[in-house]
């Protein structure tokens, strides 16, 4: 288990977002992996599969009893900002590795160099676009605290 303590994920409503920002004590050359790469996403994450690297790669995220879910890299600033496209929202009926663009969020990682490690800021946005914004809103800032914690343990125990 990580010593870092994070404050949790926050919902804004009305530009549906849901942020976290938290210190990761490991370099940013190694939680850049761990938020770029589908062999290191697939350890903390979900299941990650992607064709090909950078802006247009291309795959699914699959999560633990669940579908696989649809997507895309948007934006590249290595070892800065990812962005991801998904197709979340279950009441869209979308072929495997199909993002449907107008109905998903973007997850954007950013990473800074912080004392002790890394800061690293995720933020999702574009869940006006989803069936039920207010429960997605709810279930992903949930999921964040939960995902992000485990990201933490993980590289904070490997360090």
């Amino acid at each position: 288990m990580s010593s870092t303590v994070n404050e949790p994920s926050v919902v804004d409503g009305g530009a549906f977002t849901v942020r976290r920002s938290i210190l990761i004590s490991a370099p940013i050359e190694k939680v850049w992996s761990a938020v770029s790469e589908p062999a290191h996403i697939s350890r903390w994450f979900g299941r990650a599969v992607l064709h090909g690297s950078g802006v247009g790669a291309h795959g699914t995220l699959t999560f633990d009893g669940g579908r696989a879910v649809p997507v895309r890299i948007e934006h590249v600033e290595e070892p800065r900002v990812i962005s991801y496209r998904w197709t979340n929202d279950d009441a869209r009926d979308v072929l495997p590795e199909q993002v449907d663009v107008e109905h998903s969020t973007v997850v954007t990682f950013t990473l800074e160099n912080a004392s002790g490690g890394t800061r690293l800021t995720v933020v999702e946005t574009g869940f006006e676009t989803l069936a039920d914004p207010a429960a997605d809103l709810e279930t992903h800032r949930t999921g964040w605290n939960v995902e992000l914690d485990k990201l933490v343990d993980l590289l904070e125990g490997a360090s």
